[in-house]
């Protein structure tokens, strides 16, 4: 018992505090949130994060940026120097986004890159180079047997040897270092591709002459040309539209399929550059032509039938040995099988030799032809 003022007696009575919880409703449970509820950084960054800032400061050597952290985000030194072209269209006040180089230096600052932000805007000016065919300066890096590479604000670029102009094609090693213009003829940035044309701008005349010659020229049409390079796919022809003075040299490709009625294994088999050959134009797209030597020439399968009568016997020679039989070329496009059944045993045919064959069948729809071999010995172990 303990007395109070009025000198009365009260007994104490202990007045036991139901059990409070540790996560009362509002207060906050992490550092993150409690230095978020005093006003302080609501993330640390981490090396590699990208993250979204306000310039506030664009100095000679480096770009401060407002990353709503502890600290400012600087871009400095070699990142500076990489983004230097870029960092010319930026100004004070501009969102940008930004890499982690550094979380955090001595002095408080964490250091950024802008490469990525970088790309986008040259991606975004090649876009639009392409669209409005308006050219763009690059730099020669280095030359190749298949034409230029090219230095696009740190981006590479190709162009290739057809859409170099005349004069730069005679030095081509003078090109690496310097600048000049090109334009934008195809990219992609899934693979980082970008394919540009020199000869569009230093030849823009004689160019848009040969894009209007191409619009006029009709699928179906043939030409008088010469072979000019050779590739594994195929060959380029170069022709002249026009007449007189106006004769304007234009050239196309020969798909490696359409070079021969043959079978052809290597373009170099079939032709060698200065070749004076007859090509039908079979083909129009993006202003660029495609040519046949094949189809400038009859089918011989058309008159097959009239030439190739059953029993006929002919001169043939051996072109493929299978395990199912022999082929053997007729003549120039026409091909026929001996089948293994109708080959003695014993009897061994090679590529190249000639042998005598006669027709059995002709299958002119699927240009197939069935021969039978002429025996002109008795085969072994005939009784």
């Amino acid at each position: 018992m303990v007395p109070i003022e009025s000198g009365r007696l009260c007994k104490v009575v202990s007045k036991k505090h139901p059990k409070t919880s540790s996560k009362k409703r509002g207060e906050p449970q992490t550092m993150e949130e409690l230095l978020s509820l005093y006003g302080g950084p609501k993330f640390s960054f981490s090396v590699g994060n990208m993250i979204k800032g306000k310039i506030i400061r664009i100095e000679p050597q480096r770009v401060v940026v407002d990353i709503g952290g502890k600290s400012e985000g600087i871009v400095a030194e070699k990142a500076f120097n990489e983004a230097g072209e870029f960092i010319k269209t930026l100004k004070v006040g501009d969102e940008i986004e930004a890499r982690v180089l550094v979380s955090e230096t001595k002095d408080g600052y964490t250091i950024l890159s802008l490469r990525r932000a970088k790309e986008e805007a040259v991606w975004k000016r090649i876009e639009e180079a392409q669209e409005k065919q308006t050219p763009i300066s690059v730099e020669g890096k280095g030359v190749t047997s298949a034409g230029v590479t090219v230095d696009i604000e740190g981006m590479t670029g190709f162009i290739p040897a057809s859409q170099l102009g005349k004069e730069v094609s005679e030095n081509l090693q003078r090109l690496i270092g310097q600048k000049f213009e090109v334009i934008v003829i195809d990219f992609d940035k899934t693979v980082k591709k970008i394919i540009l044309s020199e000869k569009e701008v230093s030849e823009k005349e004689e160019v848009a002459a040969a894009r209007s010659a191409i619009e006029n020229i009709k699928e179906g049409e043939t030409f008088e040309g010469e072979v000019t390079t050779i590739f594994d796919f195929g060959v380029f022809v170069k022709i002249e539209w026009g007449s007189g003075k106006t004769k304007i040299p234009l050239e196309g490709l020969v798909h490696i399929s359409e070079l021969s009625w043959e079978k052809v294994s290597s373009p170099n088999d079939v032709a060698t550059p200065g070749d004076k050959v007859k090509v039908k134009v079979i083909g129009k797209r993006n202003g660029k032509l495609a040519f046949s030597i094949k189809q400038a020439l009859e089918d011989p399968w058309i008159k097959v039938e009239e030439k190739y009568k059953k029993d006929k016997k002919v001169g043939a020679k051996i072109t493929r040995v299978t395990d199912f039989g022999v082929f053997v070329q007729l003549e120039s496009g026409i091909e026929g099988l001996i089948h293994m059944t109708k080959i003695p045993p014993g009897k061994k045919l090679v590529r190249g030799d000639a042998v005598d064959v006669y027709i059995e069948e002709i299958d002119k729809e699927n240009r197939k032809i069935a021969l039978g071999l002429v025996l002109t010995e008795k085969p072994v172990g005939y009784k």
